[in-house]
């Protein structure tokens, strides 16, 4: 039974180097930079794909920057000198599709990281970081969503240090915006 949870391990991470190698680096480095053109940020995913962006907002209130989750009773309305970043494995949630549609209605740039590249959240974006998830051939190794969520996770934690270094920050400034600073 040990050995299932370390091949488990094994093919997840050998999936999300695969679907890492398959980014292009140069949606990366736009990313960066309309995170730190833009007034606010805005993030938006249902499901398993909110989790890995309030994620990834968390990490951009860190370094000090202007973010919020996209349905949460505090957030305000999206302006067109705004960033908004919706993430979708399928590319044809609903929500995340409706809320490109309105976002780009308003003038607000829209990012959009799916596994879909003919996709309406695809198609209804500026933008697309596309994330090939490769096809395990036991999908109880890796059901459902996983493998696109982990890989979403390590992408934008990828930006983090870049970040970091365009905005003057170091870990200890972050960890002074931590929730429970220590």
């Amino acid at each position: 039974m040990e050995n299932r949870y370390k091949d488990t391990l094994g093919a997840l991470v050998r999936c999300i180097h695969e679907s890492a190698e398959s980014i292009d680096p140069a949606s990366l480095g736009n990313l960066v930079d309309l995170i730190l053109s833009k007034k606010t940020i805005f993030i938006y995913g249902s499901g398993r794909s909110g989790l890995v962006g309030q994620y990834f907002a968390v990490r951009l209130v860190q370094l000090g920057l202007d973010v919020h989750f996209v349905g949460d009773m505090t957030t305000p309305i999206i302006g067109p000198e705004d960033l908004t970043i919706l993430i979708s494995n399928t590319g044809e949630t609903m929500s995340a599709v409706h809320t490109a549609n309105i976002a780009r209605r308003i003038g607000s740039h829209v990012v959009c990281v799916t596994a879909s590249k003919f996709s309406k959240l695809a198609n209804a974006s500026n933008s697309v970081i596309l994330i090939h998830t490769p096809k395990t051939t036991d999908g109880n190794l890796l059901p459902l969503g996983t493998l696109f969520e982990d890989s979403v996770i390590l992408m934008f934690d990828s930006l983090i240090p870049e970040l970091m270094k365009k905005l003057g920050q170091s870990e200890e400034d972050m960890r002074k915006k931590h929730a429970i600073w220590v």
